[in-house]
């Protein structure tokens, strides 16, 4: 039996809990290797305490699922069928009855969870959502791996943004271009591509657009790449031609707060403390009211993870953990800021995942 399998089977064996079902689809290619958006079909992995695991998947989709690696029972489900009958039928066959289930609450619906109730009423829920984080929290070597890669393709991708600056042209035939490029390597981008030119990066969730690049602008990257299903999440600012001193000033006070946060992450130190240590920062340098959202945010099969770097949390850093530090700056008279980058926590310090320059680059108007 795969190991992180065995460690769902070990926890409901601890809490005496009869079986788990596992629906996010990330969750379902951490512990399968086979990663779905089944869009609204059901998809998860039934752990039991005492028997074997199986998936259900739409059927189309259980080659696929073999493929990937998934080792036991795929039991597929067609369009025409009630999927929650397939697998009521499936459990009976392990189990008569389920006195207890473990379930994803921050995943499954409020209408899925009563279509699961309908043929299990008298068994009680419990959450599964706790022990899901704390093996996924920590990343194993191999996954280190895939995500220094994916991080590597990030900046790959950032570089092509930085050559295809021009004067004149748009947010959108920059972000275009960067998107292109990737796809022509064989890899997708984690989430959507932000190019901000200008004030409109002044909005730390800007929406690309026609905003045409101007001589003397700051420009947002905000990028990622998927690598083996491990994505990377990474921003730098740059000056298209020389910026003015208002501007400088701001990337400076961004650029000291990202190095003052990484350098005090270590094992043993607490989330809070690293965005303490990057707020303080701007705030010092005059900034403080806008620097306007958490620190940073794990990241490692979704592009959001925990642990959130925010300055409540009590957290602390462990071996393994992988985040983003990335604070800013959101001045809309001036210019907006963000330099972003992926951490991996080792035992003495942190390692930093990507490596393109974030130190202000000037490109050069062709």
């Amino acid at each position: 039996m795969s190991a992180k399998i065995e460690q769902i089977k070990q926890h409901l064996q601890t809490t005496g809990v009869e079986a788990a079902f596992i629906t996010t689809p990330d969750n379902v290619f951490y512990l399968s290797g086979f990663l779905s958006d089944p869009h609204e079909r059901l998809l998860g992995i039934m752990v039991f305490k005492d028997a074997e695991p199986f998936m259900i998947c739409p059927k189309m989709e259980v080659p696929d699922a073999k493929a990937a690696g998934w080792a036991y029972e795929a039991v597929g489900h067609d369009d025409q069928e009630n999927a929650w009958e397939v697998l009521a039928n499936k459990i009976a066959t392990i189990t008569p009855s389920i006195a207890s289930l473990a379930i994803e609450k921050s995943h499954l619906t409020v209408e899925r969870l009563e279509a699961l109730q309908r043929f299990y009423p008298n068994s009680a829920i419990v959450g599964l959502d706790q022990k899901l984080t704390d093996m996924r929290i920590v990343k194993s070597e191999d996954e280190i791996v895939k995500l220094r890669e994916a991080a590597k393709l990030a900046d790959f991708a950032i570089q092509v943004g930085c050559d295809e600056l021009a004067e004149g042209k748009t947010e959108l035939e920059v972000l275009s271009a960067i998107e292109a490029a990737v796809l022509k390597k064989g890899y997708y981008m984690s989430f959507n591509t932000m190019v901000l030119t200008g004030l409109n990066a002044a909005s730390p969730h800007g929406t690309p657009g026609n905003t045409k690049i101007k001589k003397g602008d700051l420009v947002l990257f905000d990028l990622g790449v998927i690598y083996e299903g491990y994505c990377s999440d990474i921003t730098r600012t740059v000056a298209f031609g020389e910026p003015g001193e208002a501007q400088k000033e701001v990337f400076e006070a961004v650029l000291g707060a990202n190095k003052a946060a990484i350098a005090l992450a270590k094992p043993g130190v607490r989330a809070m403390d690293l965005d303490k240590a990057a707020r303080d920062h701007i705030t010092n340098a005059g900034f403080g009211e806008y620097f306007t959202h958490r620190l940073g945010h794990g990241l490692g099969i979704g592009v959001h993870e925990i642990p959130s770097i925010h300055g409540t949390n009590e957290l602390p850093l462990v071996e393994g953990m992988v985040f983003t530090v990335e604070p800013g700056i959101y001045k809309g008279d001036t210019a907006g800021v963000r330099i972003e980058d992926d951490l991996v926590v080792t035992k003495d310090g942190v390692e930093i995942l990507n490596s393109f320059p974030k130190e202000l680059q000037i490109i050069q108007p062709k």
